[in-house]
């Protein structure tokens, strides 16, 4: 390990879960992250809810039977149950994190941000953009200059790039990708936005 990283990692899970707690109170404020006016946001956290939140109700089950089971051991089931609560609370808050941080689409400045929760913001400029498409799929192989960013287990848009742009991974990792897929609740809606979008920003 180099040095620092003893350091950067628990900073970097630190600031991971601050920002999960910062989107419960903007999910329950009912505002979004890195809208600017006049941008146009577009979900993608709607096919995962069910999801979400039957593994929510998993873990309240778990801490239901490990306070039966711990019931004899004040001590411990009082450090588990905390435990247990903070895991509901991070779940829930990674939802949050996906309703409230949508893709972004700001043609003032001609940028389109995919993100996928608080692990995933990626600034791609519309002139660095060949094409964009609706595209559904179910299976994504890793390759080199691609980021597959899918909900439940699917992508629907297909960004491919002129030149590529910076990826910053959940560790700080860099890494250049030239073609970009996303799944948005209204797939047709976002690639109709970024062709007009772009077609204002073509060169005359």
């Amino acid at each position: 390990m180099k040095g620092g990283s003893l350091v950067t990692v628990p900073f970097l899970l630190l600031r991971h879960e601050l920002r999960l707690l910062a989107s419960l109170w903007l999910w329950t404020a009912r505002r979004t992250h890195g809208a600017a006016d006049g941008s146009a946001v577009f979900g993608y956290a709607r096919g995962q809810g069910a999801m979400m939140f039957g593994f929510a109700f998993v873990c309240v089950v778990e801490s239901v039977g490990m306070s039966v089971l711990l019931r004899d051991w004040p001590a411990v089931h009082h450090v588990v149950l905390v435990l247990d609560v903070y895991t509901v609370v991070l779940v829930v808050g990674l939802h949050a994190a996906s309703v409230v941080r949508p893709h972004v689409l700001d043609p003032a400045s001609g940028v389109l941000r995919i993100r996928r929760a608080v692990h995933v913001d990626v600034r791609i400029p519309l002139e660095r953009i060949s094409s964009v498409r609706r595209e559904l799929r179910a299976t994504h192989e890793p390759r080199n200059g691609e980021l597959n960013l899918a909900v439940g287990a699917r992508t629907s848009v297909t960004v491919e790039l002129a030149e590529p742009v910076t990826h910053v991974s959940f560790l700080g990792r860099h890494r250049e990708v030239r073609v970009v897929r996303c799944h948005a609740d209204d797939a047709g809606g976002l690639v109709r936005a970024v062709n007009r979008a772009r077609e204002g920003h073509a060169v005359p």
